[in-house]
């Protein structure tokens, strides 16, 4: 007897993806660096590091601090801007069976609309993620994250500017996510990925001196998965359009808990630091779960959260 394969496609803003398992923008390079430690075509879709209009040197080092169960970070963006992206990495992008999803950050919505209508251009990228929620930039995509009725603006200005289904990334750095993703749902976007990283710092005790030359940074990892696990919920519940799940999935069964929990996919993120081949083994451990609990389609789990009380 053949073994029983469950269906592990999903449906995330009009793309079809063979499975909900995507990376995380900033984690994963432009893609191609990791072609000889990961089966590329079997990912659901690559979300290739932030880029602006033009080339960013990000912030200057130390950049990176480990801290317990996780990492801050304070690359401040760093790319090689859009068109040299369009140029350079994007052909080897286009040959892969895997969706493209280009991430977009800009200082100000002029640069957001730009970035969106040229992204138009291209039809080998499959969707835009909007980064409106960089807490490791000075200037910028913050202000954007942490107010509904700026959310939406931007939100209702890329969505004139692209045909292209479009994601909006939002911050944990609010009182309440849920107003801010009714706002941005209901401007025009097709999904929410959610969270970002969350607002942090560490300090050198010997010489008092902040570890991040940025002060703060963005602090990822298992420390933030519940975190990200209660807001995605939150967010689920919320809106009708899709929830891409991130914060801390380290393996499958993280990655169960954000499905769980609402979100229709996942993106993996500082878990590609630790083992870069994380997300072929997120991927087998889904589809074992599903033929052990005898589910037929990983989309019977999305939302199956069973809670007797809500608080």
């Amino acid at each position: 007897m053949q073994p029983h394969h469950p269906q592990m496609g999903v449906h995330i803003a009009g793309l079809h993806l063979k499975n909900p398992v995507m990376t995380a923008s900033g984690t994963f390079g432009y893609g191609g660096e990791f072609k000889d430690l990961v089966d590329l075509d079997r990912l659901g879709a690559i979300i290739v590091k932030g880029l602006s209009l033009k080339p960013a040197a990000g912030n200057p080092p130390p950049r990176i601090v480990e801290t317990p169960a996780g990492m801050l970070n304070a690359i401040g963006l760093e790319n090689i801007g859009i068109e040299a992206f369009r140029k350079t990495r994007l052909k080897f992008l286009r040959r892969l069976e895997t969706p493209v999803i280009v991430n977009l950050y800009g200082q100000q919505a002029e640069d957001y609309e730009a970035l969106a209508a040229i992204v138009d251009e291209e039809p080998d990228i499959a969707a835009i993620e909007v980064n409106i929620s960089c807490p490791n930039v000075k200037a910028g995509g913050i202000a954007f994250g942490v107010s509904a009725a700026a959310a939406a603006d931007l939100t209702e200005r890329i969505r004139r500017r692209t045909t292209k289904p479009m994601i909006v990334k939002l911050s944990p750095n609010v009182t309440d996510i849920v107003p801010i993703a009714r706002a941005v749902a209901a401007a025009g976007a097709d999904a929410l990925s959610l969270i970002n990283t969350i607002t942090g710092m560490a300090v050198d005790v010997e010489s008092r001196r902040p570890k991040l030359a940025n002060i703060t940074g963005g602090l990822s990892g298992p420390a933030i998965r519940p975190v990200a696990v209660r807001m995605v919920w939150q967010a689920a519940r919320a809106v009708e359009i899709p929830v891409i799940g991130i914060g801390g999935i380290m393996n499958h069964r993280d990655a169960l808990e954000f499905l769980i929990a609402g979100a229709s996919a996942i993106q993996v993120g500082t878990a590609n630091f630790v083992n870069p081949a994380t997300t072929m083994a997120i991927i087998d451990g889904l589809e074992d779960y599903l033929q052990t609990h005898q589910i037929d389609d990983v989309n019977d789990l999305i939302g199956s959260l069973q809670a007797d009380t809500i608080c």
